[in-house]
């Protein structure tokens, strides 16, 4: 027996593409966005290493800060629905980075520098296993 697929147009009017995507301006606006907060926020570390002048130093590292452990985290968690990973790796981002800052500052060893090498450390911790499990899983062969 064979089943047929009818597809509804959308609430809209807008027909989708082959591949899910509605034709128009903006489709492309989130890896847009996504690249531009990659580029902004490697500045962010690239000027806290360098310990520029620079008045765009601190809200670059800031955001660099923030969305190294965040992308890592989300990476970790792929199987959670996106509104529910983007609320944890956002908040386990916070707490990492509190945490760092806490350690960092126990030992008296506190500098922006050092604060983005563990950021970036810790977030390469978290990112790496997530990568090579998602390696060795795609590499499997069904029998």
């Amino acid at each position: 027996m064979q089943s047929i697929r009818i597809e509804t147009p959308s609430p809209d009017g807008a027909e989708a593409d082959a591949d899910g995507t509605r034709p128009g301006p903006g489709r492309g606006l989130p890896p847009l966005l996504a690249g531009a907060a990659t580029a902004v926020s490697a500045a962010g570390a690239l000027l806290a290493s360098t310990d520029s002048g620079s008045p765009l130093r601190a809200p670059c590292a800031l955001l660099f800060l923030l969305v190294a452990p965040a992308v890592a985290i989300a990476v970790a968690l792929r199987g959670l629905d996106p509104l529910g990973r983007a609320v944890t790796a956002l908040a386990g981002a916070v707490v990492a980075d509190m945490l760092i800052a806490q350690g960092m500052l126990a030992v008296h060893r506190w500098s922006p520098r050092g604060g983005v090498v563990a950021v970036t450390v810790l977030s390469l911790l978290i990112l790496l296993p997530a990568l090579f499990r998602t390696r060795k899983s795609g590499n499997r062969t069904q029998d």
